[in-house]
């Protein structure tokens, strides 16, 4: 039987995802890495890993403010567009987070909603443990997530984005305990169908992938300005991990 492809190997590869999320806020994303790197008091030249990195905004931006950053991520275009950016003290390569890594870093930061793609409990702790290994003594890691709490409340079931003008046809929903949103769109006369698929991952189910990695929860913030966690309002769910 031949092994149906998981949905975010195509759909973050094509170039079609980039420009539905190609008005990401940069200096959002700036001004929470000023904070977050404020907050852990990390040393200049710290060794970074942006773990699902995608085209590199924010380990570009990690790097520029004095850090040495390695960007990895599954998809080979991104990291193809990122490494036009490379020198030296910034590099980026294919990997998969679901495998070890082969070095050993200050900190691990995996964000923007880039946990909880898989389908079952074990691979998420999987993750968590290579997170672990991968942490240098005294190392950090921050994942940041969804609030699925407020996400839930705020679900937008039907809207058409428009970017290029291409009309995106989106549509969301709840099943077996995830968050499915459908990408419809046609270039000219080919129909195109995209799914992304999330895990409605509370923090007491997430305290319990930590718990089982061995890793230790030490922060947990609800935005990017680092306020307090608020499981019913938060916007973000940002929780900061130590060995």
């Amino acid at each position: 039987m031949k092994k149906t492809k998981e949905w975010f190997v195509d759909w973050f590869d094509s170039e079609y995802y980039h420009i539905l999320y190609k008005d990401r806020d940069y200096n959002e994303a700036q001004n929470f890495m000023k904070n977050l790197v404020s907050f852990l008091k990390l040393k200049e030249n710290s060794y970074i890993l942006d773990l699902a990195c995608g085209k590199g905004r924010h380990a570009v931006f990690l790097n520029k403010i004095g850090f040495q950053v390695k960007g990895v991520d599954l998809s080979k275009n991104s990291i193809q567009f990122a490494k036009n950016f490379e020198k030296d003290g910034l590099s980026f390569s294919e990997h998969d987070m679901r495998n070890p890594f082969s070095e050993k870093f200050d900190a691990i930061f995996n964000l923007f909603t880039s946990f909880g793609y898989f389908n079952d409990d074990e691979t998420n702790i999987k993750v968590l443990q290579n997170i672990k290994n991968g942490l240098k003594p005294n190392g950090i890691a921050v994942i940041d997530f969804m609030n699925v709490i407020a996400v839930k409340k705020q679900l937008v079931a039907k809207e058409t984005v428009v970017k290029n003008d291409i009309p995106f046809a989106i549509t969301r929903h709840i099943e077996n305990n995830k968050i499915i949103k459908n990408i419809r769109f046609k270039i000219g006369v080919d129909s195109f169908h995209f799914t992304e698929k999330v895990q409605c991952l509370t923090l007491e189910t997430i305290k319990e992938y930590i718990l089982a990695a061995n890793l230790k929860l030490k922060h947990t913030f609800g935005d990017y300005q680092l306020q307090p966690f608020n499981k019913e309002t938060s916007k973000r769910l940002i929780l900061v991990l130590e060995k």
